[in-house]
């Protein structure tokens, strides 16, 4: 893969999303390992997580534990690999989300990560979404502090609007790496924060990229335009959908979850798809 940069965050790539291999319906450690092997394999740089990937109550930071055994275990260098982990937002064992933005918080979470992960300082860290308890800028200037620690090399921020994008800017000095929201065929309302990041130079990672788990095949129900430019091109619509998102500015870094190898595998190849000016105008639209 062709890879620019903006700070040490590869854009211009598929990175992978951890989530499905660590909560409700994952697969058992050795397929999840397999897939992040594969990732590895056809060339991806980035994985995404958070100490709140996980299922039960006792198992917090199932997913950074997972994919630090994975990296472990490769038989390749992964000295180029990043892992982008967040805080800020924990899973009770219920099921349910809740949150935590207090910056004593964010910082003991941020050490815990870095120990699950077995790094002197974890590459980036973000805040995983705003707690309306807390004011955002006491969490994004836990956040500064953690940089300037040295316990994180890149700070990032995530479910955050175009107003928060400019606060965490302005509190970290200009050294805000990347913004991390949710943006598929179905959900665009983060547009504008992805233009927004594009203006700054500020790498934009789009969560559940093809649309969430359960509708991934379908794009989010969104998905009959990019199926059919998919059939013209004898690739999947998965693929036109992360080319188009690709398309949209340099910064963009779709992570699409995968719990199988063949899913990341066939994700990883959209950075290999060109699509026509004509194309892009018809999956704007």
């Amino acid at each position: 893969m062709n890879h620019r940069f903006i700070g040490d965050v590869a854009v211009g790539e598929i990175g992978l999303g951890g989530m499905p291999m660590s909560i409700e319906g994952r697969p058992d450690e050795a397929r999840s390992i397999a897939t992040i092997h594969a990732a590895l394999e056809v060339g991806v740089t980035l994985i995404d997580t958070a100490d709140a990937y996980h299922r039960d109550a006792d198992e917090v930071g199932h997913n950074e534990v997972l994919i630090a055994k994975a990296l472990a275990t490769y038989g390749g260098d992964t000295g180029e690999v990043l892992v982008a982990t967040k805080g800020g937002h924990l899973r009770p064992g219920d099921g349910s989300w809740t949150l935590d933005g207090r910056p004593e918080y964010i910082k003991g979470a941020a050490k815990a990560s870095a120990t699950r992960l077995g790094v002197e300082a974890i590459g980036l860290y973000q805040f995983h979404r705003p707690d309306p308890h807390v004011d955002y800028a006491d969490s994004v200037g836990a956040l500064r502090d953690l940089l300037d620690e040295g316990v994180i090399r890149m700070a990032g921020i995530s479910n955050a609007n175009a107003d928060q994008i400019r606060l965490a800017q302005q509190i970290l000095g200009g050294r805000l790496a990347s913004v991390q929201n949710q943006f598929s065929p179905a959900f665009r309302s983060s547009q504008a924060e992805l233009e927004l990041c594009a203006e700054l130079g500020i790498a934009f990672l789009p969560w559940s990229p093809l649309g969430g788990i359960a509708r991934a095949s379908t794009l989010g129900g969104k998905g009959a335009a990019f199926e059919r430019i998919g059939a013209e091109l004898g690739v999947s619509g998965q693929q036109v959908c992360l080319a188009w998102e690709l398309s949209l500015a340099p910064v963009v870094i779709p992570i699409p979850g995968a719990s199988r190898p063949a899913s990341i595998q066939d994700s990883a190849r959209a950075v290999d798809i060109t699509l026509t000016d004509d194309q892009i105008r018809e999956l704007n639209a």
